[in-house]
């Protein structure tokens, strides 16, 4: 591992884990190299990641941050300039508008969905023949349930999954641009055709917000459109996978929830906490020099939080590197904290935790296909999730 680009190592997908474990022995807070001639302020410590997350000095508002600087780059404003890059008042305003859509109440409403489809995808499951746990469940179960939300056509989820994907591909920017601007574009397409014939979908609410307050500009309505369907199965997706491969690893765990599918629900905190499907958050720079985990950030700094790490903090979590369904996990940022806390955790924590109440009951012999040390993972530092996972049912 090179201390100086820790970022870069060849083993930080497969295992991000002793990385971040090394810079926090180190500091909490401390600058790293992330390649390119580049440097960020990178958070490791679980208390110093709260306060970051927190602090009104470290803005998302990127496009302030990167006016006037040549960066290369050619991503769409959609995606370069979308919620998560706002700060309020902006921030407020554009989050209100979607609240709505992933509270309890109305996620409660979605939970006869999110099971007939898992029930449906699981039914191709075969004992005894192999199965690729994210091809045929991690990935299109949010995939489905976010489109129908936002009343994506069947025909076109195959394409909206692969630039996703994309948005991810770390050290690919000119495939980074391009999907933006797939995604960007279907998106506006799609705005045109509910604008033609509305419907009850949460897209349709959103243009009727367009027409009706004049409350979002046409860019604003594409850029809530793409990250709704991009944020809304991403983070689920590797949920899903990230938790079954623990599971599949630490048999004793999996035979309680086995034994008792109720411990399900309490032992989502545990998993998520355990293997973050967020390894990093998006950039955050700082508006003033701060001083944070005994660290200088200068002003105009750039600040990557990363909750894979501080998830594992031991000087949060007793050890932190085994998984614990018993431990009281609540309290991890697997999701974030603060006024940009993931809005779709609610969805997505619903679609974990019937999913693997469905997996456990269903196939008690689950075993994985392959060694673990022949898992791939994808190339993304934001994102932590596999490449493919294949199973035994």
């Amino acid at each position: 591992m090179s201390v100086n680009n820790p970022l870069q190592d060849p083993g930080f997908f497969r295992n991000p884990y002793p990385t971040f474990a090394a810079l926090r022995g180190t500091s909490p807070v401390q600058k790293v190299s992330s390649g390119g001639g580049r440097s960020s302020y990178l958070v490791t410590g679980y208390a110093e990641a709260r306060e970051a997350f927190t602090d009104p000095r470290l803005s998302k508002d990127t496009a302030a941050f990167f006016a006037g600087k040549d960066t290369g780059r050619n991503l769409h404003p959609a995606v370069s300039q979308s919620m998560l890059a706002t700060d309020p008042p902006q921030h407020i305003r554009l989050r209100s508008l979607v609240t709505k859509a992933f509270t309890p109440g109305a996620v409660a409403r979605l939970r006869p969905c999110i099971a007939s489809v898992t029930d449906e995808l699981l039914d191709a499951w075969v004992p005894g023949e192999q199965a690729d746990a994210i091809e045929s469940l991690a990935v299109p179960l949010p995939v489905t349930v976010i489109c129908q939300l936002l009343g994506v056509p069947n025909a076109d989820r195959a394409a909206v999954r692969i630039w996703s994907n994309e948005l991810f591909a770390a050290g690919q920017p000119a495939r980074i641009d391009a999907a933006s601007h797939a995604v960007a574009g279907y998106m506006a397409d799609l705005i045109t055709a509910k604008r033609r014939a509305p419907d009850d979908s949460l897209l349709s609410d959103l243009i009727r917000a367009r027409g009706g307050e004049d409350r979002l500009s046409e860019d604003e309505l594409v850029s809530l459109a793409v990250l709704i369907l991009v944020a809304g199965h991403e983070t689920t997706t590797n949920l899903i996978g990230n938790a079954l491969l623990a599971l599949l690893q630490t048999p004793d765990s999996l035979h309680r929830l086995r034994d008792d599918p109720d411990l399900v629900d309490a032992a989502v905190d545990e998993l998520l906490r355990f293997d973050s499907p967020v390894s990093m958050a998006t950039l955050r720079f700082a508006t003033e020099a701060i001083s944070l985990g005994g660290t200088e950030i200068p002003a105009g700094s750039p600040v990557l939080i990363a909750p894979g790490a501080a998830n594992r903090d031991p000087a949060r979590f007793t050890d932190p590197d085994r998984l614990d369904l018993e431990r009281d996990a609540k309290g991890h940022l697997a999701f974030g904290h603060g006024i940009h806390r993931c809005l779709g955790a609610p969805l997505a924590r619903a679609e974990g935790e019937i999913a693997f109440r469905r997996i456990v009951t269903r196939f008690p012999r689950l075993r994985l296909a392959v060694p673990s040390a022949e898992l791939q993972w994808r190339h993304t530092r934001l994102m932590r999730g596999l490449e493919a996972l294949p199973v035994l049912p």
